[in-house]
């Protein structure tokens, strides 16, 4: 299988904060990767990096053979490298299909906008119910479906999700995961970002424990952590 995603050595912080030393991950087209690990440590910068949205001090991130790493973040989005933030930033006064029909700006995203919105209809009915309400009306977890919605408006090429089911009720959490998995299902490459790595388990491929800005440990099928280990792994030896 060929590689989508290289990231290599890649060193970033905010001024004189260093936050990365030496990160590499990389992901195969085709591949549903996850990150997790301690809150602080390092995983939404590297997506920022990833995105374009900060500037490493070293290192590369090449995206289907392509060198991206002093790309704009507009010439990232426009190779379908798409990022759904943790923040689920949307303008609130612009309403949900308006929101999703502007998502789909690039010249690659305009070719067939009218069928992703149909399917992203399909995968979060609540928006197609709330199609005519402004953003900020919105509940959490139906701003983080129209984050979601907005990124598959841009025909992701790889698609990464920055801890999308946070403070979500029980309920929304279920219906995002069951829509995430859909995605994943349909082939869709993905980044995923979550606390609950036994849903990472069940959606991704391979997965990267990331502490303090560098990979601690790979895993996979073959040696994936039970319950006890996992929360090992975020409070230390010893925790129930």
């Amino acid at each position: 299988m060929s590689r989508l995603l290289d990231v290599s050595g890649i060193h970033a912080g905010y001024g004189t904060v260093p936050v990365l030393h030496g990160i590499d991950i990389h992901l195969d087209k085709g591949e549903a990767v996850g990150l997790f690990g301690p809150n602080g440590h390092g995983k939404s910068t590297l997506l920022r990096t990833i995105s374009g949205l900060l500037r490493p001090s070293r290192g590369t991130v090449t995206f289907d053979g392509q060198d991206i790493t002093t790309a704009k973040p507009s010439a990232i989005v426009a190779a379908g490298l798409i990022h759904a933030q943790q923040s689920n930033t949307l303008f609130g006064d612009m309403g949900v299909e308006e929101t999703l029909e502007l998502s789909a700006f690039s010249p690659r995203a305009r070719d067939g906008w009218k069928d992703r919105l149909a399917e992203v209809h399909t995968l979060f009915p609540r928006l197609a119910e709330r199609r005519r309400q402004k953003a900020k009306t919105l509940s959490g977890g139906e701003r983080q479906m129209l984050s979601i919605g907005c990124a598959l408006m841009c025909a992701p090429r790889l698609l990464i999700l920055d801890e999308p089911t946070l403070g979500l009720s029980p309920r929304l959490k279920g219906e995002l995961c069951a829509a995430i998995a859909e995605i994943a299902k349909k082939g869709v490459p993905l980044i995923v970002v979550e606390q609950d790595v036994e849903f990472l388990l069940t959606l991704t491929d391979r997965l990267y424990l990331v502490e303090q800005g560098e990979v601690a440990r790979e895993i996979d099928g073959s040696n994936a952590p039970d319950h006890q280990e996992i929360m090992d792994m975020y409070f230390g030896e010893g925790a129930h």
